[in-house]
């Protein structure tokens, strides 16, 4: 595990952007894949929206996706598995980093086909505890016709990253813009945020 943590560690050192290809296992994507699909099908997730708390707006031209949010206390099996792994990474970060992260949320992300999420930074106006954004994608077989590619504003450029099975891109949460562009079929993540 310390391999792909340094793998992403470096790639965000490098270039705003931390990449790992296989950050969970397949064995693991499989099983949250699966889990994702089960509370879908049982209508368990919410259209998603924009702000916090009281301030949250819904609007399909700006964000269309749904999102279902994990819980230890859901005792899913799964779940905590993925959890485990992200105290190791938090543990990890902050050992070798010194970053002060001391919690995290995350939720599964659905997008049907023709949604998107307009761009946007990980941020909210009154809170900044938000420190890095992580994605874990769960798609297999994904190719460029599919869409729905995670698209980083940088002051020099685009940068399109497939959200291939396993993959997972980790940024700082109030530094760079992004979108997620049209999804021409099923579009499945664990989106979350690693907070002070």
């Amino acid at each position: 595990m310390k391999s792909t943590f340094d793998t992403i560690i470096d790639s965000y050192i490098n270039d705003k952007v931390g990449i790992a290809e296989d950050f969970l296992s397949k064995t693991l994507s499989e099983n949250l894949k699966d889990n994702l699909l089960k509370l879908y099908k049982s209508q368990q997730f919410k259209t998603a929206g924009t702000g916090e708390s009281k301030e949250v707006s819904y609007n399909e031209k700006v964000r269309g996706d749904e999102i279902y949010w994990l819980d230890r206390s859901h005792e899913d099996i799964y779940e905590n598995m993925f959890f485990d792994q992200m105290d190791s990474f938090v543990k990890y970060l902050n050992e070798t980093c010194f970053t002060g992260i001391n919690s995290y949320e995350f939720h599964y992300t659905r997008y049907e086909v023709g949604t998107f999420y307009k761009k946007h930074l990980d941020q909210f106006r009154n809170n900044d505890r938000r420190k890095f954004s992580m994605i874990m994608y769960l798609n297999e077989d994904w190719v460029d016709g599919d869409g729905g590619q995670l698209c980083i504003h940088h002051e020099n450029g685009l940068q399109h990253i497939t959200p291939d099975s396993g993959k997972s891109v980790f940024f700082q949460s109030n530094e760079l813009e992004h979108e997620v562009l049209i999804t021409q079929k099923p579009r499945m993540s664990i989106t979350g945020w690693l907070k002070i």
